[in-house]
Order: C-alpha cells, then structure tokens, then sequence
C-alpha cells in the first residue's frame, strides 16, 4: 500500500490488505482526529514499559526538524517498516503527513525489504533490520538507523556494500540518538558516505552536561521539561557530543571505572559477533569484568578475539581485559532489539 500525502486523505477510504497497514490506518484515523494528543508506547529499554500521551504539535515540531535536517520535499517517498506502536514507527507517518511525502507501507520484521527493487527517498530501520537488508540499501537515499547502536562490524559491512557504484547515487546514512520522551531522536550523525564521530543536533535543541557528565536536553518543542539521560557523553562545542556509555552500565573493578560499550564498540571491529562486557559480583575487585559473547566459539572467533584484546589493552590498559570469556547462543533482548543487559547480567 501507498499513502500519498499531497492529496487529501480519507483514512476510511482506504483499504488494508495486512493487519500492519491496518494498524497504520487505525493511527492514522487517530492522528485525524479532534482529539489533541496520541498514545505512545515506551520500549522498555531503560526501564519499565510505559504508556503516555504526546501532544500532536510537538510531534509535528520533531517531524519538521527531521525533514528539514535530510532536505525532504512534498512529492518525495518514505517507507515506514516499524512498528507503529512505538513512536519509532508512529513518527515515520507523521513525517509523511508533515512533509507530504508518499509512504510506502511495509510490514515490521528482520528483513523488511526482502521483495524490494524501487528507490525511496526516506526510510528509518533497526540495526538488525539493516544488517539483513545490506543488499537493498542502496535504493534508499536516505536511511536513519535507531532503536540501538550501531556497531562497528555493521558499519564495516555497510561500507563494503556500498562501494562507489557509478550506476547508482551513493545513499545518506545516519545513527541517531534520541529516546521516547524526545519524540524519536534529536540528534543524528552520519555514518555513510562520511563516517563521523559526533552527533549533531537539531536547530532548537541544546545539551549541557551534569555534574556526573551525563546529557541534559532542552527541547522546548518536543518537552516542556528539561531532559535528564544517563548516557555519558563527551560535549564538542554547542551542537556536538560523542555517546560513551550509559551510567548505569558502568563497571566498578577494583576501583577503575570501564565504560562497557567502549570496549564492546572496539571489539566488534574485529568480531563480528555480538558482544557484551560485564560486572559480576567479585570479593576482591568488588566487579568482576566478564565478556559475553553470542554465538560458538572457534578458531576464527578466538583469532579475532586475539586482536581485538591487543587492542583495548593498547588503549586502555590490561586491567579492562575480562577475566572470563563466555559464550551463549542467543542474547537476551527487548522488543526493539536491544540486549536485555539486566536478563545477561542475571544469567551470570
């Protein structure tokens, strides 16, 4: 199905084929409505899934800074394959209805343009999403990747697929970083063609750090209050952060104190597996630093693990090596496709 924005819809004139394109149209009778706020879901990522209203003008506010940061215009094409329960796949119809754009409809799933072959000018995935899609992604001029970080292993393979092809425009790709509470994200940071290391954040939108440097946000358009995270982040001028870790993730070990996902984000440029990095309860140390790591392990797995460890302890030290290694064959994850840090952690 397509949803074609520059003319004037009637959402009861429509007529679903799957029972995604009816949820999209039952969102889309809501949005059309009198009524003043929309229903959203949380993931659940950081805390206990929950369910709370939003008003409409401000989600109009974070479509518009979207469409004018990737230079949308009327007439162009969107593909939403998120769930619309989430605000992820919610903001990606609202965009549409913002900057009249035609939304292409495509049921949620890992591999979501199995049976694509068009150009799209908009798309926003998951990174698992992407990683079964690497074939396809050359048709979306541009693709946002949130719900989780991006790997390095991912961005590895997205380069190698994306080698300069004289038949086709290279596409736009971007991690974001954004949470419910701010309407999807307020910050983007490109990974193809450019690979950059800061985020960048909409016009409107300031970020200061707080006593333990983790991120405050100011969005007066997406939220009356002031945003707390736990994510440490590292602040380059006014409009520009690195993510380093969230608080609550670091590991205590004898005193050092590890950022976890900058060692996870170092290994997979060598492992392709997923990975995480650990504190368990430990006498003398008080945390023990493990890794976790999905999959079976062989000589290929061990022979990157090598390397990899060459490095963190280059650019750490040796004391953020994991005094154990294990190996699971599936993580624990979320319904957006996060790892469950607190199920991994339990397990252990």
């Amino acid at each position: 199905m397509i949803i074609d924005f520059t003319q004037n819809i009637n959402p009861e004139s429509l007529s679903p084929r799957t029972q995604f394109e009816e949820k999209v149209i039952s969102f889309l009778k809501e949005w059309l409505s009198d009524s003043h706020d929309v229903s959203v879901q949380t993931s659940g990522s950081t805390g206990i899934p929950k369910i709370f209203q939003i008003e409409k003008s401000r989600m109009l506010n974070s479509a518009k800074m979207t469409c004018d940061f990737l230079n949308l215009k009327p007439g162009n094409t969107a593909l939403v394959c998120l769930p619309v329960e989430y605000i992820s796949g919610k903001m990606m119809v609202v965009r549409a209805v913002e900057r009249q754009l035609k939304l292409l409809i495509a049921t949620p799933s890992s591999k979501p343009l199995v049976n694509f072959e068009q150009e799209v000018d908009f798309c926003a995935m998951s990174p698992l999403q992407v990683e079964n899609s690497l074939d396809k992604i050359r048709f979306l001029k541009n693709l946002i990747i949130g719900g989780a970080q991006v790997s390095e292993s991912l961005k590895t393979k997205i380069r190698k697929q994306l080698s300069p092809d004289i038949h086709h425009p290279s596409p736009h790709i971007y991690e974001t970083y954004g949470m419910s509470e701010t309407l999807s994200h307020i910050a983007l940071k490109q990974i193809y063609p450019l690979a950059e290391e800061y985020f960048s954040v909409f016009e409107g939108i300031k970020i200061c750090l707080d006593e333990r440097s983790c991120l405050q946000i100011s969005a007066p358009k997406l939220n009356p209050e002031i945003l707390q995270t736990n994510d440490l982040v590292e602040l380059k001028g006014e409009n520009e952060f690195k993510f380093l870790g969230r608080i609550d993730n670091i590991i205590n070990s004898g005193g050092l104190k590890i950022h976890p996902e900058e060692l996870e984000s170092l290994l997979k440029r060598h492992l392709h597996n997923e990975v995480a990095f650990l504190g368990i309860k430990d006498e003398k140390l008080g945390q023990k630093l493990i890794s976790v790591i999905e999959g079976n392990r062989d000589s290929n797995v061990s022979m990157q693990l090598e390397l990899a460890f060459k490095e963190i302890e280059k650019k750490f030290s040796k004391n953020h090596l994991p005094k154990e290694i294990h190996f699971i064959p599936q993580f624990p994850r979320i319904p957006n496709g996060k790892i469950n840090r607190k199920e991994l952690l339990h397990l252990f």
